[in-house]
């Protein structure tokens, strides 16, 4: 899930409010592109740098409180600090270090997706109702407000579908908006800006409009906008399913990056994470 998750942030990242121009003539699959901040191809994210301390936390089986949560959110950028993260968070992070200050000093009413994009490690938790108890407490860091908790319950939800295998993708959307206590539309068909309700559309329709891994990559992209949130939590929850074929390209894995906390790494945490699903 998590290297998968990487490569969809790594590619999303290359086309991020992008001309479409760029979208239509690049986006095959077949290689990375350069990210329009600046980062190296092959680079992620803090879609995956946020989703990595959330997986660090489970498999720590570290208590889930929002102190514990925040501390871990300030580590994780202290230790590998990059690009990706909005001006204003990236800033924040800078001056803050540790998760009561984090918690002291945080605006915490966006309705934007940053909840919802470091949610499907949560997708390994088997009850539900803790699984949205649990999204309810990480999103309310930074995205107390009921869309950002609900689409934080919806990526979390979408993965734990797949992962306890509960039917086939055309039911997929039924059972998100069942637990998340929101109708959300699998009918996406507009650009993607930065917003919990337009990330969670854009994710469920690519889930049921693709049957493999490139489709999948591809289909994200072509939003249009804040396409790397899109890309990584849809590549990270399809890939946890035997219905989609998995047929990335291996240049996607070969290109991705490798330093301490990059493809090695991320493989090693996924494998710990995925054996906590039960």
């Amino acid at each position: 899930m998590l290297l998968e998750l990487a490569i969809g942030d790594a590619y999303g990242a290359g086309f991020e409010f992008a001309p479409m121009e760029k979208v239509h003539q690049f986006n095959d699959a077949n290689a990375y592109q350069q990210h329009e901040f600046g980062m190296p191809r092959g680079s992620y994210t803090d879609d995956t740098q946020m989703s990595l301390a959330i997986a660090e936390l489970l498999i720590g089986d570290t208590e889930w409180t929002r102190e514990n949560i925040a501390d871990q959110f300030v580590t994780c950028f202290k230790r590998d600090e990059r690009l990706g993260y909005s001006q204003g968070f990236h800033q924040f992070l800078i001056s803050v270090n540790s998760g009561s200050e984090f918690i002291d000093k945080i605006n915490n009413k966006s309705m934007r997706n940053g909840a919802a994009m470091r949610s499907a490690p949560l997708g390994v938790i088997a009850k539900i109702d803790e699984l949205t108890a649990m999204c309810e407490v990480q999103a309310s860091l930074t995205h107390n407000t009921d869309i950002g908790i609900k689409s934080s319950q919806a990526a979390a939800l979408a993965a734990h579908y797949f992962i306890y295998q509960h039917g086939q993708v055309e039911h997929l959307t039924e059972f998100v908006s069942e637990f998340s206590k929101y109708h959300w539309n699998d009918n996406w068909k507009d650009g993607v800006a930065c917003c919990a309700e337009e990330t969670i559309n854009a994710l469920l329709t690519t889930l049921k409009n693709a049957d493999n891994l490139k489709d999948v990559l591809i289909k994200s992209v072509s939003f249009g906008g804040d396409v790397d949130t899109v890309s990584s939590l849809a590549l990270a929850i399809s890939s946890s399913s035997c219905l989609y074929e998995n047929n990335l390209p291996d240049v996607l894995f070969e290109e991705l990056e490798n330093h301490d906390y990059g493809r090695d790494y991320l493989s090693a945490t996924a494998h710990k994470l995925m054996a906590l699903a039960k």
